[in-house]
């Protein structure tokens, strides 16, 4: 009989936790991208720096709320997080924009800074400075809870986070991966009892993936990366500890390549993930994106000027034609960590020879270097499916 009120206990404490967890996305984009985020169920959305306030006003509009992101510089920058000066600049602008905003309708929590232990080597340090920060914004406004985010990068780091921020209401963890499904176990050994916030989720990222001999990362397919945020999603949303869900990126963003981690394309069209997310929201969409079944290339190395021939088995969920756009750039090489700004690759002019829906052949580039194949398969809905191959010319 104990057993039983207890598993009775557990579930129902699961249940409320579903019903309380902020559910959205971490969001980088304009107000078209903001209203598909608001139309596919989302109720808050998460920014990263006080240039998108305007999302406040956007949001409210349309009914969500917003934790509100207060960038915080980081140590890799050259920010001196340990001088004084800079620290009291720091507090003058946090609590400046903390007075103007605390009291807008939209606002639900405020975020202090993003990984901002990154690269450094005493992550414990850098977390007592945004203690400190949070303690600025929580007296400015204590009707809102202050979040701290941090990388998930291991289990030393866990242990020390449980209890050096008393001034960080809610703790929020960037998680990509399967570390997503041992989560609440790492948290419970860690000994962190806060409510935590899973502030960014992803599928594998370009840091996790497997390599090709050069060195390229293998990006998973639109279509894969819709499978792992349908589960991850739905283990999340029974694990009482968990406060919220910020998939990671309602938008498009250049990083390791152009798809790695948008959800949509950057001229806004919707994806597997997108549906995915509006489907775990409550809202599944009525025609979902084309499925990509699989994808391959003759080699992974070609000669300069060989001919290559590649193709993609994707379908899409009503059986009518698809249309398959083929481009070649050059591998990433202006590659940062943290997520910060990345220049994109050029694209690379090939001489397709044939194209259609499921192949191409084309002729190879003449300047030895690595580069990918990108395939944007489209369905006459406007949704797309994407996967990208890497090839070596040497």
């Amino acid at each position: 009989m104990r057993r039983m009120v207890a598993a009775t206990a557990l579930s129902l404490a699961a249940t409320a936790a579903a019903a309380s967890q902020w559910q959205g996305a971490a969001f980088e984009g304009d107000r078209a991208a903001l209203e598909r985020l608001a139309q596919a169920g989302a109720r808050v959305i998460r920014v990263y720096r006080e240039s998108d306030a305007w999302v406040l006003d956007a949001a409210h509009q349309l009914g969500l709320k917003v934790v509100m992101g207060l960038w915080v510089g980081h140590p890799r920058h050259g920010v001196r997080l340990d001088e004084e000066a800079t620290l009291r600049a720091h507090e003058r602008a946090l609590r400046a924009f903390v007075l103007r905003y605390r009291d807008h309708p939209a606002l639900l929590a405020w975020g202090v800074g993003n990984e901002v232990e990154t690269g450094t080597p005493d992550h414990l340090a850098v977390w007592k400075v945004i203690d400190r920060l949070a303690g600025v914004v929580k007296a400015a406004d204590p009707g809102h809870p202050t979040l701290m985010v941090v990388a998930d990068t291991g289990m030393d780091q866990l242990k020390q986070l449980a209890d050096c921020c008393a001034n960080v209401d809610m703790l929020g963890i960037n998680v990509y991966a399967g570390a997503v499904f041992d989560l609440p176990q790492r948290l419970s050994d860690a000994g962190i009892a806060k409510p935590v916030v899973v502030s960014e989720l992803g599928p594998l990222g370009q840091w996790q993936a497997g390599r090709k001999p050069w060195g390229a990362p293998v990006e998973l397919t639109s279509s894969q990366k819709a499978v792992f945020f349908r589960d991850a999603l739905g283990f999340l949303r029974g694990q009482p500890q968990i406060a919220g869900v910020f998939p990671f990126l309602w938008g498009a963003k250049q990083e390791q390549t152009e798809t790695w981690h948008g959800l949509l394309l950057a001229d806004g069209s919707p994806t597997a993930m997108s549906d995915a997310l509006a489907a775990a929201w409550g809202r599944p969409v009525a025609a979902p994106a084309p499925v990509i079944r699989g994808i391959g290339i003759a080699a992974d190395v070609f000669a300069p000027g060989a001919e290559i021939s590649a193709g993609v088995d994707a379908v899409a969920h009503d059986g009518s034609p698809l249309v398959t756009e083929w481009k070649v750039l050059a591998e990433a090489t202006d590659l940062r960590k943290g997520g910060d700004a990345e220049t994109s690759p050029p694209r690379v002019p090939v001489v397709i020879r044939h194209a259609d829906a499921a192949g191409v052949r084309f002729t190879g580039p003449r300047q030895p270097g690595a580069y990918r194949l990108f395939i944007t398969v489209r369905d006459r809905h406007g949704k797309v499916a994407t996967a990208n191959l890497p090839f070596l010319v040497r």
